[in-house]
């Protein structure tokens, strides 16, 4: 998620600088679909996703992992540290051939998320984090990620929560989206795709972003994006907004299993389904 509206997958975990190839990798353009890592005024977006990457990590270990939609690549090479091989795909020419030169540990092909460009259970992990929300046919994509996996084989996917995200709307705000989901309609997405043993999740704010909550009316998210609406540049953002927006950690969020808090509350779903 960006800045300019809301959702949009740098550095290590820990805020450590991502190794980068002698090559000069093309810069990519913040446009609101996607965030990027090492901008200031995306840091809260960035860091919202990244939380992701670091706490599923742990199922990548020795295995083969897609990632399908991997923007900028940032997601692709943190697990890349771990994984056996990550195969990394998007459908953006442009973010293909950053992540070719910026991540070379990480193989990575041009494609169309709707026919993945794999055989048939040849892999062991997909990973589809902030990304569903923008495909025209989620049922097809998700029957392709079943296809490639191996039996036992996880799809692991987060998406913004359509309740909390687009509050009171059949139409997502962000207008890269085509279509948001609630943990039911996520639950009943992968269902119907054939996964079993579906476990939901929801990322909450924790203590310390409530309270930087508290000092912007209520909701650092809703004061940044009257900030990206007006056409506000993160320079001319009160200092006091810009700081509390720089300084966010992944440690200021919390991944809450749905049993545990109320799913409807929380601002993105993370789902780990099983491929029978």
């Amino acid at each position: 998620m960006s800045a300019f509206v809301p959702d949009a997958p740098h550095t290590r975990p820990g805020g450590t600088a991502p190794a980068v190839s002698q090559a000069i990798a093309p810069a990519l353009p913040l446009t609101g679909e996607r965030t990027l890592p090492d901008l200031d005024i995306e840091n809260y977006w960035f860091r919202r996703h990244q939380v992701v990457y670091q706490r599923l990590a742990t199922h990548c270990v020795d295995r083969d992992v897609l990632e399908a939609g991997c923007g900028e690549g940032y997601g692709a090479d943190l697990l890349a540290e771990s994984a056996r091989r990550v195969v990394a795909v998007d459908y953006d020419e442009a973010a293909v051939a950053h992540v070719r030169v910026r991540y070379p540990r990480v193989e990575v092909m041009h494609a169309n998320l709707a026919e993945l460009p794999l055989p048939d259970a040849s892999i062991d992990v997909v990973v589809n984090f902030q990304v569903i929300e923008h495909l025209w046919d989620q049922p097809q994509f998700v029957r392709e990620c079943a296809r490639v996996l191996r039996p036992s084989g996880l799809l692991m996917m987060s998406t913004p929560n359509r309740i909390t995200f687009s509050p009171g709307r059949d139409t997502p705000i962000n207008p890269f989206h085509t279509r948001e989901l609630n943990a039911d309609e996520l639950t009943e997405l992968l269902v119907d795709a054939g996964f079993t043993g579906v476990a939901v999740s929801g990322l909450f704010h924790g203590a310390r972003l409530r309270e930087v909550d508290a000092r912007h009316g209520g909701s650092i998210i809703d004061a940044q994006i009257a900030r990206a609406v007006a056409g506000d540049e993160g320079a001319s953002w009160p200092a006091e907004l810009a700081a509390d927006v720089a300084a966010v950690t992944t440690d200021d969020f919390d991944l809450v299993a749905a049993a545990d808090r109320d799913i409807d509350e929380s601002l993105d779903l993370v789902a780990i389904a099983v491929r029978p």
